[in-house]
């Protein structure tokens, strides 16, 4: 996987591409030395001219220190010729491509890998999810009382309009009934004279 080196170097080899999914994210730096070191340092640079230092470990024969900056959720653990950087909380801004750098620290002469070709670590996008508002009903189950309400409607005015047919008919049927009396026609109640002819006198013509 890394080629023999010479002695006193360090060379890192990266997975090239990383897909986030689930805000986690796993990069293993894979490295190589042929040294006598024994105090070493190792991070992780973001960024295409790696000017972010996102976290970093260092380790020792006997302790292991780890720190994470810049606003990332970051965790370094060292294993046997390898580091590991475990990331998590990810967002869709921190997509970019990420660099392993592993530092010799003591004892002398200080010695750091050359820059490695990097992971480019894609975050997706997390879907926002729309919360509806609990009283809120699926739009079937609107629909559905939509129709039911509409249904109804229809079956009421039908009940209403026979009910006022039906009146209609008792009210004719009535009419049968009602008095026969006849009255007045109208327009001649305010004549001026009575509605019935006098008796003519007959004496006027004696004579």
């Amino acid at each position: 996987f890394l080629p023999t080196l010479p002695e006193n170097k360090i060379l890192v080899a990266q997975h090239p591409l990383l897909i986030v999914a689930n805000q986690t994210a796993t990069l293993v730096c894979n490295y190589k030395y042929n040294g006598t070191g024994k105090e070493f340092r190792a991070s992780l640079l973001k960024g295409t001219d790696s000017s972010v230092e996102v976290c970093f470990i260092s380790w020792n024969t006997t302790k292991i220190s780890s720190n994470s900056n810049n606003g990332f959720n970051c965790q370094g653990n060292h294993d046997k010729d390898k580091v590991i950087f475990n990331l998590w909380n990810m967002n869709a801004n921190q997509t970019d491509i990420y660099f392993c750098k592993l530092e010799v620290m003591y004892p002398p002469p200080y010695v750091q890998n050359e820059k490695s070709n990097g992971t480019v670590i894609h975050v997706k996008e997390t879907p926002t999810q729309i919360q509806e508002p609990q009283s809120a009903f699926p739009l079937w189950i609107l629909a559905t009382v939509t129709g039911i309400l509409a249904l109804y409607s229809m079956l009421i005015t039908a009940v209403f309009i026979n009910y006022w047919q039906k009146s209609k008919k008792n009210m004719y049927h009535q009419s049968d009934y009602m008095n026969m009396t006849p009255r007045h026609p109208p327009h001649q109640k305010n004549k001026g004279y009575p509605s019935y002819a006098p008796t003519r006198d007959y004496t006027a013509y004696r004579s």
